[in-house]
C-alpha cells in the first residue's frame, strides 16, 4: 500500500472511530440519565444489573474504539516518517492484503503469529 493510499485509508478510519466514540459518548450520558433516575436500593432494583450489563459493554466497546485511534494514529505517524508497511519486528513489507484488513498493523503475518 502506498503513503497516499494510506494516509486516505487511515483518515477514514479515524472518522469512523470518531463517530462510533460520539454515538458511545451518547449512549454513556443516555446510561447515566438512566441510572440517575433508578432507586437507590440497587440489590433490589430488577433494571440494575440490566444497566450495569449495559454499562459494562459501552464503556468496553469505547476503550476499544479509543485503543484503534491510538493505533490508527502511531500508523498514520509511520506513513510521515516512512516506516508505514514495514514490520516493526523484522523489517520486512507487510503484505497489501494484512494493510488493507488491518491498516495500522505493526508487524508482518509471520511476527503476528
Amino acid at each position: 500500500m502506498d503513503a497516499d493510499t494510506a494516509r486516505r485509508v487511515l483518515e477514514e478510519r479515524e472518522r469512523e472511530i470518531a463517530h462510533r466514540l460520539s454515538r458511545l459518548h451518547d449512549d454513556e450520558e443516555s446510561l447515566r440519565h438512566d441510572r440517575a433516575d433508578a432507586t437507590a436500593d440497587d440489590e433490589h432494583d430488577p433494571e440494575g444489573s440490566t444497566l450495569s450489563g449495559e454499562w459494562a459493554q459501552v464503556d468496553a466497546l469505547r476503550r476499544g474504539a479509543e485503543a484503534e485511534r491510538a493505533e490508527i494514529r502511531a500508523a498514520r505517524e509511520r506513513v510521515a516518517s516512512g516506516t508505514f508497511g514495514v514490520c516493526e519486528r523484522c523489517g520486512r513489507p507487510i503484505a497489501d492484503a494484512r494493510l488493507e484488513a488491518r491498516p495500522f498493523a505493526r508487524r508482518c503475518i509471520d511476527c503476528a503469529r
